[in-house]
């Protein structure tokens, strides 16, 4: 009997001894959050095969608790310097001359988030021409779209994408430059130093706390005694030169059809840029039918003034792009048939001709 009351108090004991355990873990747990689970088992292990006394093993049990608890403060450090990195947003984005603690201006990034918001625009040069083209969206269908593409001068044009009213502003801006100039000098305006003026005029806004950055980016097509030229003006004031070029939403498509083609744009016809720029409109769109309404094409040159191409002759240019593939299915019809007719010719009328020259290549666009 004294020994099974002896076997029952050591059994009572542990039991009581590992609840006790559990408790104080769990209250851990509420003061530090979280408990490294791998030390709690290195705990457990150690506590059922060691012999040392029960004043070790509660030793032990601070020491895991200790380390634990810095753990835990790491982690906690950690969550609060990344809730502190998504606050900077918050914090120094209220005004346009404030840094954030890494290096950017937020107000200026959001002004070029709006270019990205709005309606594509195209530009593309050959050595002679110019071309700048858009796309037309309503925002209702009883509503008509607004003016993307701007004339500044005979040998200046200007395509927008982000906010209209920003661009008109700049465009006047623009327009206000060159005829100065033209006053002044009695000579038209060279291109690349209207661009610097309008990057002058955008990156001022960057720098007064009562002004905002214009939440537009300009495509700025010219001609001057140089050459052909295109530039885009960034919002941010930074301005780049391009052999073509396409800003605004779905961009992205139309930027892939430009690189597949641009060696060739130096060279091309006044023609061909024009078709280029239509395609490059075409792939924006992502599945809509292009038609003649849902864009605006200009074009500047040698001995070519800025004008915009009428409705019928944007359609012509579309109406190629369609007429081609049935083209080629009709011919392919026709070679087929005929091979047929010359397979089922009798051997005496010259040999069997071979179902050869079915296939008919597609025009490369």
């Amino acid at each position: 009997k004294k020994k099974k009351e002896r076997s029952l108090n050591r059994v009572f004991f542990f039991f009581f001894f590992l609840l006790n355990i559990f408790l104080l873990f769990f209250k851990l747990e509420e003061l530090h959050h979280e408990i490294d689970s791998t030390n709690f088992c290195m705990f457990l292990i150690f506590l059922f095969s060691s012999n040392n006394s029960l004043v070790s093993r509660l030793l032990l049990l601070l020491k895991i608790s200790q380390k634990s608890a810095l753990l835990s403060r790491r982690k906690r450090e950690e969550e609060d310097e990344e809730e502190e990195a998504k606050m900077f947003r918050n914090q120094y984005d209220t005004d346009v001359t404030t840094w954030s603690p890494t290096g950017r201006l937020f107000q200026v990034e959001y002004a070029m988030e709006a270019v990205k918001q709005g309606s594509a625009a195209i530009g593309l040069r050959s050595r002679s021409h110019v071309v700048l083209a858009c796309v037309n969206k309503a925002q209702s269908e009883l509503s008509s779209h607004q003016r993307k593409i701007f004339k500044v001068d005979d040998h200046i044009g200007v395509a927008i994408a982000g906010l209209t009213a920003d661009g008109r502003v700049l465009s006047r801006y623009m327009r206000s430059e060159s005829i100065n100039h033209s006053f002044t000098y009695e000579s038209p305006l060279p291109v690349g130093r209207l661009v610097v003026h309008l990057a002058d005029k955008a990156q001022v806004c960057t720098q007064r706390s009562w002004k905002r950055p214009y939440g537009v980016g300009l495509l700025v097509g010219g001609l001057d005694e140089s050459g052909a030229h295109l530039y885009y003006n960034c919002p941010s004031g930074n301005y780049f030169e391009y052999q073509a070029f396409a800003i605004g939403s779905r961009s992205q498509a139309a930027k892939t059809y430009l690189e597949r083609r641009f060696e060739s744009f130096g060279d091309s016809s006044r023609e061909d840029l024009i078709k280029d720029a239509i395609l490059a409109v075409r792939e924006t769109l992502q599945g809509e039918t292009l038609k003649s309404s849902l864009c605006t094409v200009s074009i500047l040159g040698v001995d070519e003034p800025f004008h915009f191409l009428d409705q019928e002759a944007i359609q012509k240019v579309i109406d190629t792009f369609e007429k081609v593939p049935e083209e080629d299915e009709g011919e392919g019809e026709a070679d087929e048939g005929e091979a047929e007719a010359a397979a089922a010719a009798p051997a005496e009328q010259g040999g069997g001709a071979g179902a050869g020259d079915q296939d008919v290549a597609p025009m490369e666009m």
